[in-house]
């Protein structure tokens, strides 16, 4: 009995040792930082925001900033930590090291042995899917109307009028931060003023009011320029007409109802920051 108790007992604290070793190994493989990015996806001149958290400060110790492409070396950085144990860094993803398409690896070293990574999507402009083509919109008894469009980091799915609110609505697959260009036909939808110049439309993305740029005004049409956000889907060009199918309506009176309805909308609606 002695002598099995005595194989016992070494056989316990042979096991004992081995899950205390195993324990600590475990401890020490967790490392005391953590790394992310504001976005997944990344275009050519995007600016690239780098964050993490540092659980236990080392004295004065940086955390040292790498980013990778394929094991080729983009950027380099060393970052102060907070007094939070909180970092932050920005990178243009701009340059002669940013020519390759594909997934980046950011990767944050601390201290000895302490290493955090993230990866993202970037496509440079060069490989940036940009789509121009026509879209045949149905405007019910007055028949159809083309609209040019382009758009890059998404495709359109449909385009249709509402007349109830006179708006066009352009149903979009946004797979990336994009944007759309319409070349809006005066004769189809616009937005004036009691004057006959031209006013603002109301751009709705989803229910929320967003800002557009016009740079380009023809006499027969508007060419207006909307930023979608990734998950986007549903885009309203609203304007004071759409289709003319009012023509025994005095156009004073069609742009005052107009104008008590846009700003009873604008009353109801958020506004994207």
């Amino acid at each position: 009995m002695h002598t099995e108790n005595f194989v016992g007992f070494r056989i316990h604290c042979i096991l004992l040792a081995f899950l205390v070793v195993s324990t600590g190994s475990a401890f020490a493989q967790e490392s005391l930082i953590s790394v992310q990015t504001d976005d997944n996806n990344y275009d050519e001149g995007d600016t690239i925001a780098i964050s993490g958290q540092v659980s236990t400060i080392i004295g004065s110790t940086p955390v040292t900033l790498q980013l990778f492409i394929e094991g080729n070396l983009v950027d380099i950085a060393q970052i102060t930590v907070a007094r939070d144990g909180s970092y932050s860094h920005t990178v243009i993803a701009e340059g002669p090291l940013w020519a390759k398409q594909g997934n980046y690896t950011v990767r944050a070293s601390y201290g000895e042995g302490n290493i955090a990574e993230s990866e993202f999507g970037y496509t440079p402009k060069s490989e940036a899917i940009e789509t121009t083509t026509m879209f045949e919109v149905d405007a019910g008894s007055s028949g159809t109307f083309d609209v040019k469009y382009t758009i890059k980091g998404g495709t359109v799915k449909d385009m249709a009028i509402d007349s109830d609110i006179f708006a066009l609505v352009v149903q979009i697959n946004s797979t990336d931060e994009g944007t759309i260009s319409l070349d809006l036909p005066r004769e189809f939808i616009g937005a004036e003023k009691q004057d006959g110049k031209d006013d603002t439309f109301i751009i709705l993305i989803d229910s929320i009011e967003v800002a557009y740029q016009e740079t380009v005004v023809h006499s027969d049409s508007r060419v207006i320029t909307i930023d979608f956000a990734q998950g986007d889907s549903d885009i309203k060009i609203i304007g004071t007409y759409v289709v003319p199918e009012f023509g025994g309506i005095v156009m004073a009176v069609l742009v005052t109802g107009i104008t008590v309805t846009i700003l009873a909308a604008r009353g109801k609606i958020q506004t994207r920051i």
